[in-house]
C-alpha cells in the first residue's frame, strides 16, 4: 500500500500476438494489460470477479482513460501497477505501465466500474458492503 491505498502489480512479457507489423504493442492491447493488473488488485482485496458473481454483483467498466507516454515492443517485459483510488460509490483504479527492463513509464490510465445487481440489472450507486469492508480491513481502518 502506498499512502493508505491498495496496490497490486503484475509482470509479463509483450507477446508477439499483441504487436503490430512494427513490433509495437497495438494501442488496444493496453486495455488488456490494465485488466491483468486490475484482476491482481481485486484478487488481493479478496473480491475478484468470481467473488463478485457469488455476491450477486457485476462491475462493468463504465469509463476508461489512457495516456500513451512511450511504446512497448515485442521482447520487452511489462510491469503493470494498479492502485485503488475510490471504492465506496464505484471502483476507480489508476494504472501505470512500465517497461520493466528500463523502468520507463509507458502508459498512465484510469478505469471506473459501477456495481450492478445481477438479479435486477439495476445500477447500484454504492459498492456492496462486503467489498467496502474488505478494502477497509486491508487499509487497517484508515480513510
Amino acid at each position: 500500500m502506498a499512502n493508505g491505498r491498495i496496490q497490486a502489480e503484475v509482470i509479463f512479457p509483450v507477446e508477439f500476438y499483441d504487436v503490430d507489423s512494427m513490433r509495437i504493442v497495438w494501442h488496444g492491447n493496453y486495455v488488456k494489460y490494465m485488466e491483468k493488473a486490475r484482476c491482481a488488485l481485486l484478487d488481493k482485496i479478496g473480491f475478484g470477479y468470481l467473488e463478485m458473481e457469488k455476491n450477486g454483483t457485476s462491475f462493468p467498466v463504465v469509463d476508461v482513460k489512457l495516456k500513451y507516454v512511450a511504446s512497448l515492443h515485442f521482447g520487452e517485459t511489462v510491469r503493470a501497477v494498479a492502485e485503488l483510488i475510490e471504492y465506496e460509490n464505484c471502483i476507480r483504479i489508476q494504472y501505470k505501465l512500465y517497461n520493466n527492463e528500463s523502468g520507463i513509464l509507458t502508459t498512465k490510465a484510469e478505469s471506473t466500474q459501477m456495481a450492478v445487481d445481477m438479479a435486477t440489472g439495476e445500477t447500484q450507486f454504492v459498492c456492496p458492503r462486503i467489498f467496502i469492508e474488505r478494502v477497509e480491513k486491508m487499509q487497517g481502518g484508515q480513510e
